[in-house]
């Protein structure tokens, strides 16, 4: 998978509806007002200034100010480290695939959102979590889990997890995650 197209596609998924339209009011000078009516989601706006040129995979700093402008550093802090060449996680990053992934999504339960204020979720994510999956338990665990991993990038840490879990009093889910 192309590793730029990648991180249009994680940060579209992290943009609110009012911090789309305020990304699309900052193109306005740049890009026409008819081609902007047709943009329904981030995807959309990056494919329109990639075609315009205005920013490439060597080339993000028009991306970088509008994430700027509109107070995301999380995202912001996503475009750097793929300058870096660092957007791939490191071995200590918990990844939705290994087991500390599965021992949380498997044994916090309806503990979740203390877990995740522990571990310093902004509120809106944890919202955002809630609304999508209010009836799935289950898949709102595993996706806040993804949404913290995102927001924390190359500083998810496992120890940090296994920290949080110890100071939820989740403390066995903490060692079947050290283990």
């Amino acid at each position: 998978v192309d590793r730029f197209l990648s991180l249009q596609l994680s940060i579209s998924s992290g943009l609110s509806v009012r911090e789309l339209e305020a990304m699309k009011f900052l193109c306005r000078d740049k890009i026409t007002k008819r081609k902007l009516e047709t943009v329904r989601i981030g995807v959309e706006l990056f494919s329109i200034l990639m075609e315009q040129q205005l920013i490439a995979h060597n080339k993000l700093g028009f991306l970088k100010e509008l994430l700027q402008h509109i107070s995301r550093g999380d995202l912001l802090s996503l475009v750097e480290q793929f300058e870096q060449g660092e957007l791939h996680a490191p071995d200590d990053q918990p990844d939705e695939h290994e087991k500390p992934f599965g021992v949380i999504h498997a044994n916090v339960g309806r503990e979740w959102k203390r877990l995740m204020r522990e571990l310093g979720l902004p509120e809106v994510k944890l919202d955002k979590v809630e609304t999508a999956y209010r009836f799935d338990l289950e898949e709102a665990v595993f996706q806040a889990l993804r949404e913290w991993q995102k927001w924390k990038g190359k500083d998810a840490k496992v120890a940090d997890l296994i920290k949080a879990l110890q100071d939820c009093n989740l403390k066995l889910v903490a060692d079947r995650v050290e283990e």
